[in-house]
């Protein structure tokens, strides 16, 4: 086989690593040995199996591991999948067959191209979300949400045993203290505003609502409150905000987390709700006696942790802008709609709420075109000025953030100037715009008739006229928090994470409703006993959804829906977890999967946690490393885990684009399968190309064309290496045992130094760039000595792991070169020979020379001016001084 053929190499190492488990990983790294541990974000096993741009982020990993091992580090580089999904279950639907059948086809499939493209993965760790033993430990990791309470002074997770029930909570009975205490755990229960699709029978994470409906099939999609289990990721809100300088990530991706997590400093402020605009006969008007207690609430005790019936509480960042509240507006989901409803008003708020209802958060914020709202009829009471304020209805207030009520302040906020544009509100300034704004411009701003967000000085605010924002904050908010009326808050726009799905296919909660003596539940729960754990789903007849949100897993068997426990039964919660919930930990999983006495063992954990490197998509930037952040800060509180973050460096690959420059999609016609490429050109080739192609965490079009280059730059290291006329592989003749030369070690050296450096930043494209010249060079001098070609085979094992394994067979070698040691260099050699020095003339670049390497002062000028280009600016000027900077620039500063 004298020619170079990747479909007789490329299976023959694929076995001999399977059949030797090459890459098995040792359950602890030796004494003193430095761990690496390298994961993939895991791939969802669909139906199309994989396309080509999903080996990228594989490659990279994989290319790293390989290195780290030969650079003597012990390396955990594990594959699994994120198996449970929406279109396992939509293809159950409709052809009757369960889920998990075609699940573990499409697995197959995947493990298969994934061993095709010889990522070196110890396949003995592989592990699927959807195995029952795995998700064993995903209900159990639940109970401990279930089991913990945030203790916010100490700011951290504690178990629920510790937490102490108040002497007035436990004077109201068992019933309410055992509520109170459900309450206040990291997972529990409650009624919350859902996206409810009917027609796949399950609630969607606003995400996957596109206007009004469902991104995967386009069914209308219904807001609805249903009972939900939540988990309490705003308790650890400031901590997955403060722990992101911890880490090795880029500035864009913790922008993306900070920003998700909205961190905002303002005020809560209590407004008297009047119930109208007639607040006048001060000490007459019973309205009138009971604000001016409102307004002075001192004589109340302070300010209250939740706000009395008779205020409505708002949250804003610019309490300095009180003076100019025009009006309020509440979110249609709000507690209060009712009430503030006047009779005369009461259809049309009926309506409206009803139309906000059928609205993602999204398309009523971002996307929302025109402001629209509805009056409730009632006003409330401005606590810095008296003045009445009429509260209003309108959807682009979200209950989910602050308390669901704004003042709005329309002269200073774009929305509300909208708003009060399109209904008549007056509007207001109270901020004097500084100086950068035109005279025109400030003109417009105070008269109402353009909007000005920015710092100011105040205007219209009574005493307060004068001071600069920053300091009008601050004193508002402490004359609001010494009356009672108000005080300073942290706000965040995380919402807490809505963790049911109205599914068949997902880890069944391993909770217990409590029943009474006729068969309803009391509104109690209990945990799933430790030892009955993993809760495995039951047998359904069908899988088709009933158009109902109650969960399919409510048509599940008696015998598995109504289990009895010490003589009393209890019925299972049929709500099940989100696809999130697996992917939360599994980087734990993969350390100790054949565990069967806990989820991983805390030795194991410590030796090898956190993750080194974590390489995956960009979508995934916000939910699930938030998810997974937040999972392992309980797991760290509860002491469970060594470190506060999994997650220690994450780099994100590029998108790999059709070669029509679209996102690849079975839709677009343009994906390439990595079978036909293989089949072509071969895995090595597959693999060099995609890192071949750019930075990784760029964008790149595919290009068969650029396959086929690199395929042939292979071909060329086995023509410099085989004896392409023999008719059995043998050593080409140009392989020689005489030393390297001075200038072969130079370039041997250099190579190594660049190529280990590369790899080292994840610069796989250069990396190869100094490989192909390397090549290049020896293929020019006609010969290259062994010494040379066995470290070119060793650099280029990392990236193309077949032909290299060959070439390093025929070189000599009986054993694999996965765990030989990495090429070293000597760096006296590896120096370049020359630099080149920018030179200046008056501070500006006018040429650049090459010198030696180290050239000192008087060699580095004369180079300079014997420069053509210098020496005709320079000659006949009289020189007033000049700048050298051996191995740096020269710069010549003249007169004339």
């Amino acid at each position: 086989m004298p020619r170079y053929n990747p479909a007789v190499i490329e299976p023959k190492w694929q076995a001999f690593w399977e059949q030797n488990k090459t890459f098995a990983t040792p359950r602890m790294p030796a004494a003193g040995q430095e761990k690496f541990y390298a994961l993939d974000m895991f791939p969802y096993p669909s139906g199309n199996g994989l396309h080509v741009g999903h080996p990228e982020g594989y490659t990279a990993t994989d290319i790293v591991s390989r290195a780290a091992r030969m650079q003597g580090k012990a390396v955990m580089h594990p594959m699994g999948f994120d198996s449970f999904g929406l279109p396992a279950e939509e293809h159950a639907i409709k052809t009757g067959e369960h889920p998990r059948v075609n699940t573990e086809q499409n697995i197959d499939t995947f493990r298969r191209q994934l061993k095709m493209l010889g990522f070196s993965y110890d396949w003995d760790r592989e592990i699927a979300t959807t195995d029952v033993e795995y998700f064993r430990w995903t209900q159990w990791i639940f109970l401990q949400l279930y089991d913990t309470w945030f203790d916010k002074e100490q700011q951290r997770g504690r178990s629920i045993g510790e937490l102490e029930v108040p002497d007035d909570v436990a004077a109201m009975g068992d019933d309410f203290a055992r509520s109170w205490v459900d309450e206040q755990r990291l997972a529990y229960q409650s009624s919350a505003p859902v996206n409810w699709c009917p027609a796949l029978g399950t609630v969607l994470a606003n995400e996957e609502v596109i206007d009004g409906k469902s991104e995967r099939g386009g069914h209308p999609v219904v807001r609805m409150p249903l009972r939900q289990w939540m988990l309490r990721i705003t308790a650890y809100a400031e901590r997955l905000e403060k722990d992101l300088e911890l880490l090795d990530w880029s500035e864009g991706i913790k922008a993306l987390q900070r920003n998700w997590i909205g961190r905002s400093t303002g005020a809560e402020v209590d407004f008297w709700i009047s119930g109208t605009s007639d607040v006048s006969g001060r000490g007459r008007d019973p309205a009138e006696i009971e604000c001016a207690k409102f307004l002075d609430r001192r004589m109340w005790g302070g300010y209250p942790q939740k706000p009395n019936d008779d205020v409505l509480r708002i949250y804003t960042t610019r309490p300095d802008t009180l003076y100019g509240a025009t009006y309020m507006v509440i979110a249609p989901e709000h507690p209060y709609v009712e009430r503030l409803t006047t009779p005369e008003n009461a259809e049309a708020v009926r309506k409206y709420c009803d139309a906000a209802s059928m609205k993602s958060d999204l398309d009523r914020t971002e996307l929302a075109k025109d402001k629209t709202g509805v009056f409730t009829g009632s006003y409330a009471i401005n606590p810095v000025n008296g003045e009445p304020v009429p509260i209003w209805i309108a959807d682009y207030v979200l209950i989910s953030y602050g308390t669901g009520a704004i003042m709005a302040v329309p002269a200073h906020d774009e929305r509300d100037f909208e708003f009060a544009q399109k209904f008549g509100i007056p509007i207001k300034a109270v901020i004097q715009p500084g100086d950068h704004i035109s005279a025109e411009d400030a003109a417009k701003i105070l008269a109402g008739e353009m909007v000005y967000t920015e710092p100011g000085i105040a205007i219209n605010s009574g005493e307060y006229n004068g001071l600069a924002t920053e300091a009008f904050k601050a004193k508002i908010t402490s004359w609001l928090s010494t009356l009672g009326l108000g005080r300073e808050a942290v706000n965040y726009k995380l919402r807490d994470w809505l963790f049911s799905r109205q599914r068949f296919w997902g880890e069944p909660f391993p909770i217990l409703h409590e029943l009474d003596d006729e068969g309803n539940k009391t509104g109690h729960v209990i945990a799933v006993d430790e030892s009955d754990l993993p809760v495995d789903l039951p047998h359904l007849e069908d899988f088709k959804p009933h158009g109902r949100p109650e969960p399919p897993l409510d048509k599940a068997p008696e015998e598995w829906l109504y289990p009895v426990i010490d003589g009393k039964r209890y019925k299972r919660e049929t709500n099940t977890m989100p696809q999130w919930a697996g992917s939360c930990w599994y980087y734990l999983r993969f350390l100790d999967p054949t565990n069967t006495g806990a989820a991983i063992d805390p030795e194991i954990e410590k030796a090898w946690m956190p993750v080194d490197l974590y390489v995956g998509g960009a979508e995934h930037a916000v939910l699930h490393l938030l998810y997974s952040r937040f999972w392992h800060k309980v797991l760290y509180d509860r002491g469970l885990v060594s470190m506060p973050e999994p997650f220690q460096k994450l780099v994100n690959q590029g998108m790999i684009l059709g070669e029509n420059n679209e996102k690849m999609s079975k839709s677009r016609g343009n994906v390439i399968n990595p079978d036909d490429v293989v089949k072509e050109y071969g895995a090595d080739s597959l693999r060099l190309y995609e890192m071949f192609m750019g930075p990784l965490e760029a964008t790149k079009p595919w290009n068969m064309q650029g396959v086929s280059g690199v395929y042939n730059f292979l071909g060329r290291v086995w023509r410099l290496l085989v004896d392409d006329r023999a008719d059995d592989m043998v050593l080409a003749s140009t392989v020689t045992d005489a030393a390297p030369t001075e200038e072969q070690l130079r370039v041997l050296h250099k190579t190594i130094k660049a190529v280990t450096a590369d790899i080292a930043n994840l610069s796989f494209n250069t990396a190869i760039a100094r490989m192909m010249e390397f090549v290049n060079f020896f293929t020019k001098a006609g010969t290259i000595p062994r010494e040379c070609a066995e470290s070119l085979v060793l650099l280029l094992a990392p990236f193309a792991p077949h032909i290299a394994e060959e070439l390093w067979q025929l070189l000599g070698h009986e054993d694999t070169l996965a765990y030989e040691p990495w090429p070293t260099f000597d760096e006296r050699l590896a120096q370049d020979d020359t630099v080149e020095i920018p030179v200046q003339v008056n501070g500006k670049l006018k040429s650049k020379v090459s010198v030696p390497a180290g050239a000192d002062r008087d060699a580095t000028e004369a180079a300079a001016r014997a420069d053509a280009r210098v020496a005709e600016l320079v000659e006949g000027k009289e020189l007033v001084k000049l700048v050298v900077v051996p191995g740096k620039l020269v710069n010549f500063v003249i007169k004339g």
